[in-house]
């Protein structure tokens, strides 16, 4: 199983965001294959609209209008891939698609939440478990900030649009060998 890997992501040159000093996210697999993920926002989070923990974390449509973090995972060699969002509050999200932006039916892959936070830093980590395979993964990493003004900032490992797309896997620069 390879080591840990810490990656920076980065704002889209369009939408900086002043409250954020940085978002660091660590890819590691667990012993029993899955994926963890592990980003850290730090700055000052009085200047984000962060959601609040929810008594029960269910899924939930529209997590990227507000804070969340979200992962692209697809097999190296083809166009099928899983979005998944996670938000702080421990929603979360899961889709497949067949291509880019081309809806999929399959089995929901429900990820497991947890998120820690103190004045300064926001801690989440999610937990995906992936069917077992041997193929190499591509990653897309990414984030949705909300500013308590209500503006969007659009952070990832790659911006290679003019707008912001995590759905182009231009922008999905790690690839994971498991």
């Amino acid at each position: 199983m390879p080591a840990a890997t810490h990656l920076n992501l980065r704002p889209h040159p369009a939408t900086p965001c002043a409250a954020v000093d940085s978002i660091v996210v660590t890819v590691a697999f667990d012993p029993a294959g899955h994926l963890r993920l592990t980003y850290v926002l730090a700055g000052d989070l009085s200047r984000l609209r962060l959601p609040a923990a929810a008594a029960r974390p269910d899924p939930a449509d529209g997590l990227w209008r507000h804070t969340c973090f979200e992962a692209f995972v697809g097999p190296d060699d083809a166009p099928d891939y899983r979005e998944f969002n996670f938000a702080p509050s421990g929603h979360w999200a899961a889709y497949a698609f067949s291509a880019e932006r081309v809806r999929a039916t399959a089995p929901t892959i429900a990820p497991r939440i947890t998120c820690q936070r103190d004045a300064h830093t926001l801690t989440l980590e999610a937990l995906l478990p992936l069917p077992p395979s041997s193929a190499p993964l591509r990653l897309g990493l990414s984030a949705v900030i909300e500013t308590a003004d209500g503006a969007l900032s659009y952070w990832a490992l790659a911006h290679p649009a003019p707008r912001p797309d995590f759905h182009q896997r231009a922008g999905w620069t790690l690839r994971l060998e498991r």
